[in-house]
């Protein structure tokens, strides 16, 4: 199975979205103080890469 440029990317934005939503994951249930606020803004910050990623597919 061969993986071109957007299949890399396809992949990228998949992990970048899992560890996204881990991380919203820790900051709401694990930690109830200001580390909590932290990591959701860490998370957000990963949607955006994954959002730029996909925006990326099939331009580069």
């Amino acid at each position: 199975m061969a993986m071109n440029k957007n299949t890399v990317l396809a992949w990228a934005t998949t992990i970048m979205i899992a560890v996204g939503l881990g991380l919203i994951a820790l900051g709401a249930f694990r930690y109830d103080d200001v580390a909590g606020w932290g990591f959701a803004a860490v998370g957000g910050g990963f949607f955006c890469i994954a959002w730029v990623f996909n925006a990326l597919k099939g331009r580069v």
